[in-house]
């Protein structure tokens, strides 16, 4: 009862004519930083924390977080419509959602996946109201092990229940690694793979290799193809929303999964990235129509979606409960935080209470205002689709160059924006799958980085993976997910054996 009373007076806070009309503002931002490919929230919330300075705490506060969540919606529009991610967990958004916009229903798709991203939000915020406290000592459990048993399952989930050459997937996967191992060693400090140049000591970012492997890979076997851009005469209406909208309640499982799935991540902290490959994963092993998925299914846009926004949510919550980010744009936040002379903590909620639960209560706010801009604005997004493809392509171009170009300001990463384009129409030609590739190269130094701090601390004892409860059930089922195509084949030999008696046993007429 306690956290409703200071939920209310944190509503209170945030109805200030000023604060709502900063809500606004920060979600268009965040809408425009989400579509540009590049950017991304955490870069959108950098740039744009100067101009706060000058407010109070809180309306800053609810302003960066306003983009947050644009920038969290914005980032399947160019994924449903061109196949390009704004952000990085947009990526699996583009599996079912560009088919779907190829089959000349953007509308349904966008509709979606803004829906889905706010339900996710919404019981992610709905938990942070009610079990902060039991939430924050949760998170204070997890080290090394933990964390790296948590990468493990995301690998060993996508290779089990990846759909396609298990081979492929993991060719795939390894070449990712071996691009994550370029550059500095973080653990001994040495350069690794530069091969003298001083280029790639910063290795290869992921959103270079994202623009390249999506967006110019794209365009090049869309000029193959002979420069057609199918779905162009897509035409949205409110209709398509409510019809949407309708059709989602069948989804309410995978909606529900996927929230947890996406809370969990935010909070340990996975990020966001790694909860909507999971959440897609597991959707397809889960659904009716799993075979389907890939093909253009309503239900894997709501997955990673609902994933995505739930994990960008949730991991608020470790930074204003312990000081510690979930992810970039919390630690871009945090440093606001900092800036403006307030100490993220347990104390927080004592010494800065009209902060906290205001800022709580712009995330339910923020979200509704977010849905509601983003929904109003589809005919807009979907408009995109009727220009000539002739025409829509060197301007996708330019932007996927200023996108790699804003990255680090370099020259280079333009030819290595264009390079992962040629590997991505590669890629695409033999029929092997982006998605590992992308997901060892995003989170294949983090990986290797906990497992290696794990082996310091238990003097190379691979059983630290299951020296406690936690991390034993993780790894137990990281490798159950692994094998998972094997263990299926033998529960599939011991039952047709049980099959062919029981046929056997029946009466013959």
């Amino acid at each position: 009862m306690e956290e409703l009373n200071s939920l209310m007076h944190g509503f209170g806070v945030v109805l200030a004519p000023m604060n709502i009309a900063l809500m606004f503002v920060g979600i268009i931002l965040g809408v425009l930083i989400g579509v540009l490919p590049g950017l991304g929230g955490a870069n959108g919330v950098a740039i744009l924390l100067p101009l706060t300075f000058s407010m109070s705490p809180t309306s800053a506060i609810v302003m960066l977080s306003c983009i947050y969540w644009g920038a969290l919606f914005g980032g399947a529009i160019t994924s449903i419509l061109f196949n390009i991610p704004g952000e990085p967990w947009s990526v699996a958004t583009t599996f079912d959602g560009y088919p779907l916009a190829q089959k000349g229903r953007a509308g349904a798709a966008l509709t979606a996946a803004f829906t889905s991203s706010f339900i996710g939000a919404l019981l992610a915020v709905v938990m942070i109201t009610f079990l902060a406290p039991l939430v924050a000592k949760f998170a204070l459990k997890f080290g090394a092990p933990e964390f790296f048993s948590v990468y493990l399952l995301t690998f060993c989930s996508f290779v089990g229940m990846g759909k396609g050459s298990p081979f492929k997937i993991l060719v795939a996967m390894a070449l990712g690694f071996a691009l994550a191992a370029v550059g500095l060693d973080t653990v001994t400090g040495q350069l690794r793979l530069t091969f003298g140049q001083t280029e790639l000591m910063r290795g290869f970012d992921f959103l270079i290799a994202v623009i390249g492997l999506f967006g110019i890979g794209e365009i090049l076997l869309s000029m193959e193809e002979g420069l057609k851009f199918s779905g162009k005469s897509a035409k949205i209406d409110p209709k398509v929303v409510w019809e949407t909208w309708k059709e989602l309640p069948r989804y309410w499982v995978t909606s529900l999964r996927s929230s947890l799935v996406g809370i969990w991540m935010g909070i340990t902290p996975g990020g966001a990235t790694p909860a909507s490959f999971m959440s897609y994963g597991l959707a397809k092993k889960f659904s009716r129509n799993g075979s389907k998925f890939g093909t253009g299914e309503v239900e894997g846009v709501v997955a990673p979606e609902t994933a995505a926004h739930a994990a960008g949510t949730s991991a608020l919550l470790p930074m204003l409960a312990l000081g510690i980010p979930g992810s970039p744009t919390a630690a871009v936040l945090l440093g606001g935080l900092l800036i403006w002379g307030l100490q993220p903590g347990p104390l927080l909620f004592v010494e800065q209470k009209e902060f906290v639960w205001g800022l709580i209560s712009s995330m339910y706010l923020g979200n509704l205002v977010g849905l509601i801009v983003v929904l109003t604005t589809v005919p807009l997004f979907a408009s995109i689709l009727r220009i000539p493809f002739s025409i829509i392509a060197p301007v996708i171009i330019v932007i996927c160059a200023i996108g790699a170009y804003t990255v680090h300001s370099a020259m280079l990463d333009i030819w290595f924006m264009l390079g992962f384009g040629v590997i991505g129409y590669v890629f695409k030609k033999l029929d092997y799958p982006l998605a590992p590739m992308v997901l060892a190269l995003v989170l294949g130094d983090k990986a290797e980085d906990s497992f290696r701090q794990a082996m310091l601390g238990s003097q190379g004892d691979l059983m630290v993976l299951w020296s406690n409860p936690l991390v034993g059930s993780i790894t137990t089922l990281a490798l159950i997910m692994l094998f998972w195509p094997l263990i299926a084949k033998a529960i599939a030999l011991v039952r047709a054996p049980k099959e062919d008696e029981f046929a056997s046993q029946r009466p013959v007429d």
